[in-house]
């Protein structure tokens, strides 16, 4: 008797074991199910051969990393990192770091972090150095104190910069500068589970992430330059986000009952850099008749579908520091004469001469941006009634083969010219000598005094006034010309929710992004 009763009590033990574990083994199943399908994949336009997040945009738009500071929709500075910053005086400034945040290895986020994570910027990526002049850093607890080398009002502005991302320098001590190039230690929603230089980025979430669990699982990125590539890709559903789509693939997208198209404003210009190293392009006369032969309505009309507004300056002129001046009309008679005054013949097959040489010149393009490689064969055409000759040379990495090497003498590109709201960025590193983006090696005495005031000029009625005299000298030299405003192309699946592309170009895969 007292055997059965044992039996029995083990029966209900075993029974009672096997329900809680099937109701455990369901409840792990329910929610993997509820994971199932929570991943997305998004197509970039431009490669990464490495996830470097001092010298990228890639690990902050991958969700891998953040800055102390952010944008919001309407392009002010908000806390991130950061829930609080003040100037101490022209030079000094204290921030507090948020309290609640650890890397993706767990480790604490507080102001010696920070302050390390800046030092590696610095000593790695001399735009970061040139932006932030950093002369000393002092650490205690969550308050970070900066000492500028100069009065620096805008450098919260320039912390919302992705390269002056926050990450964790131990784990790089660790890891070793290769391997954490290839999976930096962030604090964002997604942590890199594998990277193929210029293929692919796959992403996990985080799960103790700061500001609430990712709604996605998992995430992938892949890089390709080819804009019909990615058109192809959203219609075929290999791709639920796909950017810079060109125009002509607009009407078809939209056709497709699943499928939907953002064209989004930015605060980006399209325009063509003179290479100053060569002497032609010294002469203003030359750049002024370029500027003449670049047909900025057929670029925004025809090129760009009206997805896009001629340029008459650097700066979109709906923002405060955009310019008043009329946009510059295609005027090839003005542009033949110039080259006329700068000592060019016109020979009996209609080629301007100079010294028995016809004029021809090189323009290098790149296909990322699928409208420049067609601004470039406008340019072509309409110098060709000028009598100009013009090459076309496209090449994948524009940066780099246009910092090593000088024989060029045009180039169509295109930069975020405001990023922030303001024009400081774009007038230091694209148009100052030390610049870091400044591919044709301009140095304007005049510009570069107007920026050296402008850098330590606090007022914002003063620093519009000063960016916009600097536009004015930018202008009458030449020394870029601007083309169009164009916006962000950007297809999309309509399963995505929760998220919705920005002008800013920075913060694409977020915590709240989902899929139905």
């Amino acid at each position: 008797m007292s055997g059965s009763k044992f039996l029995s009590k083990a029966f209900l033990y075993l029974l009672v074991g096997i329900l809680s574990f099937l109701t455990a083994g369901c409840a792990v199943t329910g929610t993997d199910s509820a994971d199932q399908g929570k991943k997305v994949s998004l197509l970039f336009s431009f490669k990464s051969s490495d996830l470097d997040p001092h010298n990228g945009f890639t690990p902050l738009r991958a969700g891998v990393t953040e800055t102390l500071l952010r944008l919001d929709e309407d392009l002010q500075i908000q806390e991130w990192l950061a829930t609080d910053w003040k100037a101490k005086d022209e030079k000094t400034w204290v921030f507090t770091i948020r309290d609640d945040v650890t890397f993706h290895d767990g480790a604490k986020v507080d102001a010696a972090a920070v302050k390390a994570s800046f030092e590696r910027g610095i000593a790695d990526s001399e735009a970061l150095a040139g932006a932030l002049k950093i002369a000393s850093m002092e650490a205690s607890g969550q308050t970070l104190t900066i000492q500028t080398t100069e009065p620096h009002p805008s450098l919260p502005s320039e912390l919302v910069n992705p390269y002056a991302s926050v990450v964790h320098v131990k784990a790089e001590e660790e890891m070793g500068k290769k391997a954490f190039n290839r999976a930096p230690v962030g604090t964002g929603p997604f942590k890199v589970t594998q990277f193929t230089p210029n293929t692919r980025v796959k992403l996990e979430r985080f799960d103790d992430y700061w500001a609430g669990k990712p709604k996605l699982k998992e995430a992938t990125i892949t890089f390709n330059e080819d804009p019909n590539v990615r058109a192809l890709a959203l219609q075929s559903g290999e791709a639920d986000i796909a950017y810079n789509l060109p125009a002509e693939s607009i009407d078809a997208i939209e056709k497709d009952d699943s499928l939907k198209v953002e064209s989004v404003a930015g605060l980006r210009s399209h325009f063509i850099l003179y290479n100053q190293q060569k002497s032609l392009m010294q002469d203003r006369k030359v750049r002024t008749a370029f500027n003449h032969l670049l047909n900025r309505e057929s670029v925004a009309k025809d090129i760009m579908q009206g997805h896009a507004v001629p340029a008459n300056g650097p700066f979109h002129d709906r923002l405060p520091i955009g310019s008043e001046e009329p946009v510059v009309k295609l005027d090839t008679d003005q542009a033949k004469a110039l080259l006329k005054k700068a000592g060019y013949k016109e020979g009996a097959d209609g080629k301007l001469m100079k010294d028995g040489k016809p004029l021809t010149l090189e323009v290098i393009t790149y296909e990322a941006r699928p409208e420049l490689p067609l601004m470039a064969q406008l340019l072509q055409s309409d110098a060709a009634k000028a009598g100009v000759t013009i090459r076309i040379k496209t090449v994948e990495d524009v940066d780099s083969y246009l910092k090593e090497n000088n024989d060029w003498d045009l180039a169509t590109y295109s930069n975020l010219t405001a990023p922030r709201g303001d024009g400081g960025y774009f007038l230091n590193t694209a148009l100052t000598p030390e610049g870091a983006l400044n591919q044709g090696k301009i140095d304007n005495p005049e510009l570069n005094d107007i920026v050296k005031e402008l850098n330590g000029t606090s007022d914002s009625d003063k620093r519009i006034q000063l960016t916009r005299k600097a536009v004015t000298v930018v202008n009458r030299e030449v020394l870029h010309s601007y083309g169009v405003h164009p916006d962000i192309i950007v297809g999309m699946n309509k399963r995505i929710v929760g998220w919705t592309p920005g002008g800013e170009e920075y913060y694409v895969l977020t915590h709240t992004m989902d899929v139905k």
